[in-house]
């Protein structure tokens, strides 16, 4: 596509994703849980890390707990965030009449989401800094891999969001149908507890989870202990569910309320 033609599309992207951002800010709860959640909970759940004999793992506290923020932004600043925002918008007729202008079915979807994408990178590159400070992280060893990793979380996360939205049928039961992904994902992806101290067994199944190869590769980032066919597995992995994720919501995103 040349420069003149992608102008317009550009154009309709920033103008809905500024209109999305203003309706996110009226929301002060949504706000509080996209933004305070995943900047908080890290700290909740440092006690039992430390607990963990991480170094047996060429782990360290700094490093799995900027995973886990970074993990808690994909959740609840992306993910959950993004399912209310679809849910709504459909309800309230929005993404209909949206379809009658300008604006293809994949501008609206992207214009909708990139609001909480890039609150969620803004959210990743502070808490980055914010580790680093307080928990000694230190600067990532593999850059590489952790912008890797972060970027696939978040393209994921929307994705899901999507998704998962195409099966809430409203605003208020968004935060059910969006629990068993946060849950999982918490539990079995690295998030809360890291999957290299799992039993070998269960972390093998628990890297093929959605969200469980971009958390993988962020950890990476920071410790640097990948080797490039591991890496290969995880990229591979975290694509697979992409196309999986937006071809299912070519088919079942639903752009109108249930009747």
């Amino acid at each position: 596509m040349s420069t003149l033609a992608f102008a317009p599309v550009a154009r309709r992207l920033r103008a809905l994703a500024r209109a999305e951002l203003t309706l996110l800010g009226r929301n002060r709860s949504a706000v509080l849980t996209a933004l305070l959640a995943p900047l908080a909970l890290p700290f909740s759940v440092q006690p039992a890390v430390e607990q963990i004999d991480l170094k047996a793992e060429g782990l360290t506290v700094g490093a799995v707990m900027v995973t886990a923020g970074i993990g808690f932004s994909f959740l609840f600043c992306v993910y959950t965030a993004l399912v209310s925002s679809f849910v709504t918008r459909r309800e309230e007729l929005v993404l209909k009449r949206l379809r009658t202008g300008e604006l293809g079915d994949l501008e609206i979807l992207v214009g909708t989401a990139l609001p909480a994408v890039c609150v969620g990178l803004a959210q990743a590159l502070v808490l980055s800094v914010g580790c680093a400070a307080l928990l000694d992280a230190g600067a990532p060893r593999a850059p590489q891999l952790a912008v890797l990793g972060v970027l696939s979380g978040l393209v994921l996360s929307a994705a899901l969001a999507a998704l998962t939205s195409a099966f809430t049928r409203t605003t208020e039961s968004a935060q059910v149908t969006a629990l068993p992904l946060v849950l999982v994902s918490m539990i079995g992806s690295g998030i809360a507890i890291p999957t290299e101290v799992l039993p070998d067994r269960f972390a093998s199944v628990c890297d093929l989870l959605p969200l469980s190869p971009a958390v993988r590769l962020v950890r990476a980032g920071w410790t640097g202990h990948l080797g490039a066919y591991e890496v290969l597995g995880a990229v591979l992995t975290s694509l697979a569910w992409t196309v999986l994720a937006v071809f299912a919501v070519r088919r079942w995103f639903r752009w109108e309320p249930r009747r």
